[in-house]
């Protein structure tokens, strides 16, 4: 089984369009990546690869992750696509390029790419993405160039206001 989890920024501060790859995250953004993602740790659910955008907001919130998991923060990987947009088979391309003795992958991004992406990687999706939301798909292959669009299933999907 190979599993994506896709996790939605967390609450950032409000900017300007022209200052929106710098925004920073709020104190509540900051307790909120640190409370899904201690949830998940007491759920076995840790990452073997993190990929993030490169916006300031979306690493702050990889990084929060990855402090907690003990992932090495240095190792993140950056992809630039994550904030420009990018298709979903663009996504799952980039999925299919991981090596296969990674299982568990953290992909760090915005809305609505978040919202798209999850929507079209799972059967069915009828859900928000409110920010620091997390969720996890599992597709019931070995590599990851199986991977296919609709061919994921929902795991879970936790939200800051379900762990208050």
């Amino acid at each position: 089984m190979k599993r994506v989890v896709i996790v939605r920024h967390a609450k950032a501060v409000p900017y300007g369009y022209d200052e929106d790859f710098s925004r920073k995250l709020r104190d509540r953004g900051k307790n909120d990546a640190n409370r899904i993602s201690l949830q998940l740790i007491g759920d076995g659910i840790k990452a073997d690869l993190i990929i993030s955008s490169p916006a300031k907001r979306a690493l702050k919130t990889a990084k929060i992750y990855a402090e907690n998991f003990r992932y090495p923060v240095k190792s993140i990987q950056l992809e630039e696509d994550l904030y420009e947009g990018m298709t979903t088979q663009e996504f799952i391309d980039l999925l299919r390029e991981i090596p296969n003795e990674m299982q568990t992958v953290y992909v760090f991004g915005h809305n609505p790419l978040v919202y798209h992406l999850t929507n079209n990687l799972v059967k069915l999706f009828n859900s928000d993405m409110p920010t620091c939301s997390t969720v996890g798909v599992d597709f019931d292959v070995d590599t990851w160039e199986d991977i296919s669009a609709r061919g994921g299933d929902l795991a879970f999907h936790l939200t800051p206001r379900m762990l208050k």
